[in-house]
């Protein structure tokens, strides 16, 4: 049974050890990257040993966050670390050997599984790193610019760069705290939000031209094949976020994007809603899980397959959406 740790309680468990690994989970985005990184900068500063596993499917966009923490090959950890990872099951390949011994999670899920010895969760917070910087100032009261920067990338991913609802008053606290500590707010503002690469634009055109609308247009579906991506010339970076664009539109309560992944037949959907619709309970069914407005799963169906299952599955929503 996990242990249910509070930010004191957290700060101070970290305080009494060292040798740290910490482990990000797959498809990394900038919360679990940032988060990572921050926690690796942050107890690096206090003179311990702290490193984050590298995560082979980390992207050029979010490289910085890490690189300067990466493990070397001959590392052996006193304590495993998790950052904003719901499950264990959402771990890199090579994070395998270290699933048995996972001392601490730190996340911000509801759909947390307590799978580690300790755990700090916070599921009001908008994003893992808002945690992550709680529990650095408990330590020590400051925050380095370098920290900072990792917090903001954090907190920035996870909220639309404060657009989205989960954003709350302590979210803009800790933003202005980590700008006040020296974060680049209006570079990585640019970098990660108000700059295109012409393949993101190509494939937001045809993602967009795809979309089908249901339940009197309050459900909104668009796919992302290999053959979108191949054409587009469309990489991970240039997908960042594009989830967000079906649940975007005016009158859409539920959007979804279902895409198709290397192999054969297996698909990753990510589900957005606006309340009183849940994005979590719905990717449940498909043993996924999330925050109740961003959600997401893996599916071994083909897209007409999952599109039917969806049906089934929305048509006894509550509320109903038709």
């Amino acid at each position: 049974m996990s242990k249910a740790l509070t930010i004191e309680e957290t700060a101070a468990w970290l305080k009494e050890r060292d040798n740290f690994l910490i482990l990000t989970h797959r498809r990394p985005d900038g919360d679990t990257l940032g988060s990572g990184g921050a926690l690796a900068q942050g107890l690096q500063e206090q003179g311990k040993i702290a490193y984050v596993l590298s995560n082979p499917e980390t992207t050029p966009r979010y490289n910085q966050c890490i690189e300067p923490y990466l493990a070397p090959e001959d590392f052996v950890p006193d304590y495993v670390v998790t950052v904003d990872t719901a499950t264990a099951d959402l771990l890199p390949t090579n994070a395998a050997e270290y699933l048995s011994r996972i001392s601490l999670c730190i996340d911000h899920h509801p759909s947390n599984t307590f799978y580690a010895e300790n755990t700090c969760l916070y599921p009001e917070r908008a994003a893992c790193g808002e945690v992550v910087f709680d529990i650095l100032m408990s330590m020590t009261n400051s925050i380095s610019t370098e920290t900072a920067t990792r917090l903001y990338i954090a907190l920035t991913t996870d909220t639309g760069c404060f657009s989205f609802s989960n954003t709350t008053a302590n979210t803009l606290y800790v933003a202005s705290m980590l700008i006040k500590a020296g974060a680049p707010n209006k570079e990585l503002n640019k970098t990660l939000f108000r700059t295109k690469t012409r393949s993101r634009i190509k494939i937001e055109g045809m993602l967009l031209s795809g979309i089908e609308f249901s339940f009197d247009d309050k459900v909104a579906i668009a796919c992302i094949t290999k053959d979108m991506l191949n054409e587009s010339g469309a990489d991970e970076d240039d997908l960042d976020d594009i989830a967000a664009i079906p649940c975007s539109i005016e009158g859409v309560s539920v959007g979804i994007i279902i895409r198709e992944l290397s192999t054969k037949n297996i698909c990753k959907l990510s589900v957005r809603t606006n309340a009183p619709y849940n994005a979590r309970q719905i990717c449940e069914h498909f043993d996924g899980g999330g925050h109740d407005l961003a959600a997401g799963c893996i599916i071994d169906r083909a897209i007409p397959e999952i599109k039917k299952l969806l049906h089934d599955v929305l048509s006894s929503s509550k509320p109903p959406l038709s």
